[in-house]
């Protein structure tokens, strides 16, 4: 009998040392611990260190305030169209509240997980399967917003929710990838075929640049040889106007006159002494073997031009009217 008291007293001894040992509480950064007295709640412990009541506190909820990510199970939808895909997500929330995240729902997370998988449900319902994957945005906006109006009843704050996977039925990823395949296809067509059509508008555009540019230089060419033609024909007129000139006036001098005919009657004599050297057939009216005649036409005799070549040039046609025709031509004299 006093084993038996003896080992129920060292029981009640650790029992007691075990609450006293309770209401010592270190309480860690971002955590919140709920207690409650005689099963109602009393206080929220924050960090520190903290003294309960032995026997009538008790902490009954300890709650972490950072935020966590939660896994949203995969779970079955049908869009709009009657297409049975399998969506699963993240939800990234905080306990701001710990007594309403306590006593305002049973367990928050669950709730939270339910709440987010029923409003992605309600939302592909509206969708059809190909905007599915291009509106994930306004399913996870839905699924903030939805828990949102609930957050502060459940003592949380929802910052956002992401849609990891869209995973449509075989049969219709197989077709999905088809078409594709299909849309790739035309694309790179599109594709080539403008490439193609560019470059033919840029050879189009160099033979182009290139006739005009060809002909911008013939133009250029046919200016400058025009420009080069036109000052040479300026610089013999005016040689040939100064040259008029110098002579007029060694005309208008003394003597001049006599001198210009004296000249003319030589060129003339050369001239006509020079024509039976060549292959031509002439036809001469004057009487050739009369070269004082000739002479005195022009005012001239033999002492002015000289005899020598009067002589010669009497010579020189003479022998050409007696060469035998070297043509079809006629030949004659006077």
């Amino acid at each position: 009998m006093e084993a038996f008291n003896g080992v129920v007293w060292t029981l009640l001894v650790l029992y007691t040392a075990v609450k006293f040992a309770k209401c010592v509480r270190m309480v860690p950064t971002q955590s919140a611990y709920i207690v409650e007295r005689l099963g109602k709640y009393h206080t929220t412990l924050g960090p520190g260190f903290h003294l309960l009541v032995p026997f009538i506190d008790v902490v009954r909820f300890i709650r972490n305030l950072r935020e966590e990510a939660i896994e949203v199970p995969p779970q079955m939808c049908f869009t709009q169209d009657n297409v049975q895909v399998e969506v699963d997500g993240v939800l990234y929330m905080s306990v701001t509240n710990p007594v309403a995240a306590s006593y305002g729902v049973t367990d928050y997370r669950f709730a939270a997980i339910q709440l987010a998988q029923t409003t992605t449900r309600s939302v592909l319902g509206t969708l059809d399967l190909d905007r599915t994957f291009e509106e994930r945005d306004a399913i996870n906006t839905k699924v903030v917003r939805v828990l949102g109006e609930v957050g502060q009843t459940w003592g949380m704050r929802v910052h956002r929710y992401e849609v990891k996977n869209i995973i449509p039925p075989p049969s219709v990823r197989d077709a999905m990838e088809r078409q594709m395949g299909a849309a790739r296809h035309r694309r790179a067509l599109l594709a080539q075929a403008e490439g193609q059509k560019r470059t033919a508008i840029n050879n189009s555009e160099g033979r182009k640049t290139e006739a005009i540019n060809k002909s911008e230089g013939e133009k250029q060419r046919r200016i400058n040889e025009a420009q080069g033609r036109a000052a040479e024909i300026l610089a013999l007129a005016k040689a040939t106007a100064e040259s008029i000139e110098k002579m007029g006036n060694a005309i208008a001098q003394e003597g001049g006159v006599e001198a210009m005919n004296l000249r003319l009657g030589q060129s003339y004599l050369t001239k006509l002494g020079a024509l039976g050297h060549g292959q031509a057939n002439i036809m001469l009216a004057a009487d050739l073997t009369s070269v004082d005649a000739l002479l005195s036409g022009m005012g001239l005799s033999l002492e002015d031009v000289g005899a020598d070549a009067a002589r010669q040039a009497s010579r020189g046609v003479l022998d050409a009217l007696a060469a035998p025709p070297r043509g079809p031509g006629p030949q004659g004299g006077g």
